[in-house]
């Protein structure tokens, strides 16, 4: 056998089993180790009751995030702002759990069995679904199964844009309009049709096309300025890492630290995100997301427009030489 072809059967041989196992542990690991960490949760009623649950809370170390406030008013507030993902409202006739399933329904049925479990015996807690999800999708998993399509698109445009050699403006125009076309074609489906989400349907659009627009300008910049191997990382970055990161199937504050917040920096997690805040909660907590979305747009496009400059003038070719004249006699 060539010395080539056994270069690469060996490459074959190890790069699949690493891959293998890279992919297992970027999607196994964080699913096997879903927790609460730091997970904000509001604590309302006179200080001399909420006193005892807060130590409770506090007691499961690093699990809980307590924010205390002063009325059950305020608590259903910070929920609809996306600030704690649930409140326990502490009165004289008992306790009040307040969740919102939109935010995410593996926190609020984790939340439904812990403060039920620390409930005096006899004494049942009542539970407010503050901000519910829609009935199109009450499990929330139209929401969740969104992300990898998000992902695909936008790493299917910046492929493109690379594969057919588009470059500079007509590149970044290209991204453009996939993403915006991608973006109305997602909202026409998942809130006109399958009706899983229900907030303002160019704000959804608007949200779906800038995560398909993030991802794909990092892809089509990575691959102007280093090559064609841009595109391998970032599909490492979006596919790999960013999907299983993104914390939209649970919530951030379930993986691992430090997967949860990596996953907000990347666009799959930010893109899910703002996605639901737009959807649920009249676009409350989207400021960071969204800001992140714009961070990574406007980077991979300047990486396009910046590559495509270089590359043609690496293309302009070299003045040819004046000719030598003659001797004359």
């Amino acid at each position: 056998m060539p010395p080539t072809a056994t270069r690469r059967t060996l490459a074959v041989m190890v790069l699949i089993p690493v891959a293998v196992a890279l992919a297992l542990w970027a999607f196994a690991w964080p699913a096997a180790r879903t927790a609460p960490r730091d997970l904000p949760i509001g604590v309302a009623g006179p200080a001399t009751a909420t006193a005892p649950l807060e130590q409770r809370l506090t007691a499961h170390d690093g699990a809980f995030e307590v924010h205390r406030y002063a009325s059950e008013s305020a608590a259903r507030a910070a929920i609809e702002d996306r600030v704690v993902y649930g409140a326990v409202v502490v009165t004289p006739q008992g306790a009040e759990l307040l969740t919102a399933s939109a935010a995410s329904p593996v926190v609020a049925g984790l939340l439904r069995e812990a403060v039920t479990a620390q409930a005096p015996p006899g004494a049942p807690v009542e539970v407010t679904d503050v901000v519910p999800t829609p009935a199109g999708d009450p499990r929330g998993a139209a929401l969740a199964a969104s992300v990898f399509p998000l992902v695909l698109a936008g790493a299917a445009s910046g492929v493109a844009v690379t594969v057919f050699g588009l470059r500079r403006s007509r590149a970044a125009l290209a991204l453009v309009g996939a993403a915006a076309l991608a973006g109305i074609a997602g909202a026409s489906l998942a809130d006109g049709w399958l009706g899983a989400l229900t907030g303002d349907w160019w704000a959804e659009a608007g949200v779906l096309g800038l995560t398909v627009l993030a991802i794909g300008s990092a892809l089509a910049g990575l691959a102007a300025l280093v090559g064609k191997r841009g595109l391998g990382l970032g599909a490492l970055l979006m596919v790999l890492l960013g999907n299983p990161f993104s914390g939209v199937a649970s919530a951030p504050e379930l993986l691992p630290s430090p997967v949860g917040t990596l996953g907000q920096w990347l666009p799959p997690g930010a893109g899910g995100s703002a996605l639901r805040s737009v959807a649920f909660f009249d676009g409350g907590g989207a400021g960071a997301p969204l800001l992140v979305l714009g961070l990574w747009t406007v980077a991979g496009l300047a990486a396009v427009l910046a590559g495509g400059r270089r590359g043609a003038a690496a293309r302009v070719p070299e003045p040819a030489a004046s000719p030598t004249p003659a001797p004359v006699g």
